[in-house]
């Protein structure tokens, strides 16, 4: 039998990052080394013959500019029109999880979003209550004047996971 390694268990006082949760649906671009481009789902490759709100169709019209995203996969939150809340938009978007890479408008594709970062700090149970009172009193920062923002997400940065 191989031997496994038990993982650090990372120590919760570390820096958190929440970011608002919006109600879509998941969405992947992959890019391979060699320049392969496909589509996926949380779950499965889709292509535009087998879709997902229409997001492999999008994704395939802008492939030249996604390609900006360099290997790897990427994934964020297909949203909008017809999805889920909608946030009466009248489109839909593509916002990337990964905020320390993406956040900066001059380095991200034009035809992608981010999701909002909210507050970037110590890990602390009263931030996070104060994010959700300001979302709910305030609304979505992702699409502005939307009263029923979904919630958020802590991203906890020593465990690297969400």
């Amino acid at each position: 039998m191989e031997f496994r390694e038990f993982g650090k268990i990372a120590r919760l006082t570390r820096t958190m990052v929440i970011t608002e949760k919006i109600d879509g649906t998941n969405g992947l671009i992959a890019i391979g080394e060699d320049g392969e481009f496909q589509v996926g789902s949380r779950n499965q490759w889709i292509t535009p013959e087998k879709d997902n709100y229409g997001f492999a169709r999008w994704a395939y019209a802008h492939k030249d500019e996604l390609m900006q995203l360099g290997a790897g996969f990427h994934y964020g939150e297909w949203w909008g029109q017809g999805i889920q809340r909608r946030y009466d938009l009248t489109e839909k978007r593509f916002s990337l999880f990964n905020t320390s890479r993406w956040s900066d408008d001059t380095v991200r594709p034009a035809c992608c979003h981010v999701v909002p970062v909210l507050y970037t700090g110590m890990f602390d149970t009263t931030k996070i209550e104060a994010v959700l009172e300001h979302l709910s009193y305030y609304g979505s920062i992702a699409a502005p004047g939307f009263m029923k923002p979904e919630g958020v997400v802590i991203f906890h940065k020593a465990a690297n996971m969400m």
